[in-house]
């Protein structure tokens, strides 16, 4: 009973979660992330890709 209690107590003490900077540098990744992602959706290639693929499917007949 107390290996159990003792183990109980170490569980507890170790690191559990992200603390405020992995939170800032997580944060900060994932705007990078949002901003190149923006830029290839935005970009013409894509854009009328997206437009024709968005255009067949509004033209299939039922």
């Amino acid at each position: 009973m107390r290996l159990l209690r003792k183990l109980a107590g170490r569980c507890r003490t170790g690191e559990s979660g992200m603390t405020t900077a992995e939170y800032a540098v997580g944060t900060l990744a994932a705007c990078g992330f949002a901003a190149v992602l923006y830029k290839v959706v935005t970009s013409g290639a894509v854009s009328s890709a997206l437009g024709g693929l968005i255009k067949r499917a509004l033209d299939v007949a039922f």
